[in-house]
């Protein structure tokens, strides 16, 4: 052992770092060298940040700058552009395609995803792709082998639901179980209590959504949105937007948008395949970069920058590749039957304001209307498309304070309202005006038929009117309901029945629009959600977790009797499940209203079952518990009779089971009790 001068100390001997004779190296500089041999250059080094643009115009030497322009001003947007490269032949020409390479691959991909199939022209339509993708291209064998057969997998049945034989309505139930834990329960309302279908814990992160017609529901996650359908509610497709706040779904339900936060993409998918077919950036206006669809998913239109953009769902181009100019413009509105907009455009000096109504694809302008000392303008379409209602604030008066000849001061006296209905299925659109001095509160049309109503006046005692609208005819006001405290006015979606609502005070007023008879009044404290089922038979009133105490929600019948009250923590939403248009013609309807007597007897049969369900579980419940005792009864007394030897044994040998009824061996014995003593004082 070494020992170190001056100490008597040992230390161990020195570890012999070399390798042994015939020692062979197997680890490779992989291995050894991970990090460093991963920054070593390769061929392939930039090509993911290239992309290749094919069919794009073939031109001379003269039009090559503003080929050049164009071509960088549609390719910028996807990312940062780093060198452009245009092959060119011995003329100097263009060959019709082009290099892009961008700052990063991520550009890239963004490019290929947003610009291909994009139209440049109606005779050239970009074809954009990634350089890398060419190998891949290039490795297809030249021999082409048929794709062998799948086995047939069975499709989930999306319309299970409206194959219910009594025609329940569906509805579900979301409320907060834990902090970030979502229940969803999904439930049949039958009568007299509802059948639970389905109960989903954590099944969304925030809200849920029913598409249009009730055929999906939409849950939102962190990683995008989620639609489901079926007898379970099985996943239909997934759709990766992260952080979607909100969704619209397309009439038809061919089309899911998605809405992240401002600033961030608007994305158009298609529902069945899950392709993205559009993508738009969001400028921070909610209201004016909303989405707007056509009633036949043909067309989805915006308002940006005074401008119309509608898109042909067929390709997802511009209309004809232009947008519609409208200088002023607010807003506009698709009509819910026809491929019409209305849109209305603000006053300008000296130029009145006024509301147009134009037919797509051709873009004809079918009627227009101007209107003066507008301040602002509400446009309500009815649901059949019969109608349009236009409510205009105008100011009453106006007057000009000259202070000397080049400037002067417009002060404007208080406001009346108008309310414009165009006759659509008239010729040339009519329009008759309705004029209201008040505040109006709120507007809205019957669903099913040819009336309007409208809160106008003071909030804590206002009036409601109602109009009837013939076609061809001017409104008529059929009824004015004086003093009442409502803000909101909720129609059934069958027509004729509506509710008063005042939802900061809970108070409900269920009336009956044939003779504006007032059926029933009620209350719900706090109540701030009121809902009609899809058949008009039932309507649902809410407390939301906005309040900390009286959460759930109540159910009414149309005529405003209480069915039940549920109470539930932390509830959230009621919402119930759309049903799809009937397919049955108007004649056939109307053949069923008029000859209704005749199903009467059968519908009160059914439906009295349905209320005496609950007395036959409770007979049913008694029986049971009758049958039960009978059991325990007979036991005891069986063994009652198998202790009787010991019984007699114990009592010398007499039987005193049956002393008590032989009437031999009863005696009589007379007990008179003094029950009341009166005294009456004589006189």
């Amino acid at each position: 052992m070494a020992k170190k001068k001056g100490e008597d100390q040992d230390y161990e001997e020195e570890p012999n770092f070399d390798d042994p004779e015939g020692f062979v190296d197997d680890v490779s500089d992989e291995e050894l060298l991970v990090d460093f041999l991963r920054q070593k250059p390769c061929e392939s080094d930039g090509v993911e940040s290239v992309i290749v643009v094919d069919n794009i115009p073939v031109v001379e030497a003269g039009k090559f700058p503003k080929l050049k322009g164009i071509m960088e001003k549609i390719f910028k947007n996807a990312g940062t552009i780093v060198n452009v490269h245009y092959p060119k032949d011995e003329e100097d020409k263009t060959k019709g395609y082009a290099f892009i390479e961008y700052k990063n691959p991520e550009s890239a991909e963004e490019a290929v995803k947003s610009l291909n199939n994009y139209r440049l022209d109606k005779n050239y339509t970009l074809l954009v792709n990634r350089f890398a993708d060419f190998q891949k291209y290039s490795d297809i064998p030249k021999e082409w082998s048929p794709p062998q057969p799948q086995p047939y997998k069975v499709q989930n049945d999306l319309y299970n639901f409206l194959s219910e034989q009594d025609a329940q309505d569906q509805f579900c139930v979301v409320s907060e179980t834990v902090p970030g834990s979502v229940q969803v329960q999904f439930c049949q309302n039958t009568q007299p209590e509802p059948t639970e279908l389905l109960k989903r814990d954590r099944f969304t992160d925030t809200y849920v959504k029913w598409s249009p017609k009730g055929t999906y529901i939409v849950t939102f996650h962190k990683q995008g949105v989620v639609i489901w359908g079926g007898s379970n509610f099985v996943k239909v497709n997934k759709f990766p937007h992260g952080n979607a706040q909100f969704v619209d779904i397309s009439p038809c339900e061919q089309y899911l948008v998605t809405y992240g936060p401002n600033g961030q993409k608007i994305v158009i998918w298609d529902i069945r395949t899950g392709a993205e077919k559009r993508a738009f950036v969001s400028d921070g206006m909610s209201n004016a970069s909303m989405l707007r669809w056509s009633h036949d998913d043909r067309y989805v239109a915006r308002l940006v920058d005074s401008q119309i953009q509608i898109y042909d769902t067929t390709t997802f181009f511009l209309l004809d590749m232009k947008s519609i100019k409208v200088e002023g413009i607010r807003n506009f509105s698709w009509s819910p039957t026809d491929n019409i907009i209305a849109y209305w455009v603000a006053e300008e000096v000296d130029v009145p304001a006024k509301v147009t109504l134009m037919a797509i694809p051709k873009k004809t302008e079918l009627r227009t209307k101007n209107l003066f000392n507008v301040a602002d303008c509400k446009i309500h379409w009815q649901k059949s498309g019969d109608y349009l209602c236009v409510k205009v604030d105008r100011f009453s008066k106006s007057k000009k304070e000259k202070k000397d000849k080049k400037d002067s001061d417009v002060k404007f006296l208080g406001m009346f309202y108008n309310f414009e209905i165009f006759h659509m299925r008239v010729k040339d659109i009519p329009v008759d005006s309705v004029e209201v001095k008040e505040t109006i509160l709120a507007f809205a049309w019957e669903p099913v038929g040819s009336k309007f109503s409208i809160i106008h006046g003071e909030p804590s005692s206002a009036n409601v009117s109602f109009y009837e609208t013939n076609k061809g005819q001017e409104p008529v006001l059929v009824k004015k309901l004086e003093k009442k405290v409502c803000s909101h006015l909720f129609w059934s979606p069958r027509g004729q029945f509506i509710v008063l609502a005042n939802l900061q005070m809970g108070a409900f007023e269920f009336v009956d629009t044939n003779d504006f008879s007032i059926m029933k009044t009620g209350d719900h404290y706090r109540a701030s959600e009121v809902e009609w089922d899809p058949t008009g038979r039932y309507v649902v009133t809410g407390t939301s977790g906005k309040a900390k105490e009286d959460q759930g929600y109540y159910m009414w019948s149309f005529q405003g009797r209480i069915l039940k009250r549920v109470n539930l923590k932390n509830f959230m939403l009621f919402l119930w499940r759309p049903r799809p248009p009937t397919l049955l013609s108007e004649a056939k309807q109307k053949e069923i209203r008029k000859n209704l007597k005749k199903y009467y007897s059968q519908f009160e049969s059914k439906d009295r079952l349905r209320m005496t369900r609950a007395s036959k579980e409770l007979i049913e419940k008694r029986a049971k518990l009758r049958e039960q005792f009978t059991e325990y009864r007979s036991k005891r007394v069986k063994e009652w009779e198998d202790q009787k030897y010991r019984r007699m044994q114990l009592r010398n040998n007499i039987d005193t089971d049956t002393l008590e009824a032989d009437p031999d061996n009863v005696e009589e014995e007379i007990v008179e009790i003094l029950v009341r003593e009166d005294t009456t004082v004589i006189e």
